[in-house]
């Protein structure tokens, strides 16, 4: 079976020029290579409503080093663009996977050589241009998130009792390519950034954009603070609506973007006003109330 799968992009290190040179025939220098690091795959649902088990990330590692980088999955000689020469199973502490499990990603180091050819892709890279990355491989078995069984009537993308049903992929037997695209499968799949643009930025060539690339910086910062604040609200509505379906709530919201947050928080306080619709707290404010003689303020 083969998986083709997408996620975004990163002068290398002597262990890292020994790394790189152990793919050529002869000692690369570090003016001759660039490199970056790539988010291959990872173990959170995609697009297709898939996604890989941790221990399929595991067996992936070992498998991307040394595959070529290729463009939109063109499987031509003339294609390659870059190569993989290290890989890590990696993680970001604190965060889950949809299945309530460490969130963990298949990390990579490329490298590509520096020549007229490559250096509008090199610059594309470094522009924020070219960064989403897929990878092409084979599986073993899929199994349902509902039932974990190969073959169900389960349908992926649809809730049952408040669960996502997707499609997990077992048993990595093959790597075959990882590859520029314009569209990933995995919403995290690329190019990684690096500290380069800063370093940039704070160089006497580049310090004219250092102004600019703070405000970026403290915009995306903002950003950031917005989707922690929609997920809290929504998980807080989430659990006024119903305590049981509050957890898978928080799970689906943790890989929305902002507009289907604003989007699901609408919905959630629709629901909340029709359940909980307001209540008059002065007594007789619908019907007319006469003195009586009797009744006097304190």
């Amino acid at each position: 079976m083969r998986i083709s799968k997408s996620g975004a992009l990163g002068g290398p290190s002597a262990p890292e020029l020994e790394a790189i040179s152990a793919f050529a025939r002869r000692a690369l220098t570090a003016e001759e290579v660039y490199t970056f690091t790539v988010k291959l795959c990872d173990n959170e649902v995609d697009r297709d409503f898939e996604r890989f088990s941790t221990a399929c990330l595991e067996e992936l590692q070992p498998l991307y080093v040394g595959k070529s980088g290729l463009m939109d999955h063109a499987w031509t000689a003339a294609g390659q663009l870059a190569r993989i020469y290290r890989t890590e199973v990696a993680s970001e502490p604190g965060r889950v996977n949809i299945a309530g499990e460490p969130y963990k990603y298949l990390k990579g180091w490329a490298y590509m050589l520096r020549t007229a050819e490559t250096e509008p892709l090199i610059e594309a890279i470094e522009g924020g241009i070219v960064r989403e990355t897929s990878v092409g491989c084979a599986v073993r078995y899929r199994k349902c998130s509902i039932c974990n069984e190969e073959h169900c009537a389960h349908v992926p993308g649809q809730s049952y009792e408040g669960r996502l049903c997707h499609t997990v992929l077992h048993g990595a037997t093959d790597a075959y390519e990882w590859s520029f695209v314009a569209v990933p499968a995995q919403r995290e799949a690329g190019v990684l950034k690096s500290k380069r643009l800063r370093d940039f930025a704070e160089s006497s060539r580049g310090k004219s954009y250092l102004p600019e690339l703070e405000a970026l910086e403290k915009r995306a910062r903002a950003g950031d603070e917005l989707l922690e604040r929609e997920r809290r609200e929504i998980y807080r509505l989430g659990l006024l609506w119903d305590e049981t379906m509050a957890p898978s709530v928080k799970k689906a919201a943790a890989y929305m973007e902002v507009q289907e947050l604003m989007e699901l928080r609408a919905s959630l306080e629709k629901k909340l006003e029709e359940r909980f619709p307001p209540i008059c707290q002065l007594p007789g404010r619908d019907s007319e109330v006469r003195f009586n003689g009797e009744d006097y303020l304190i």
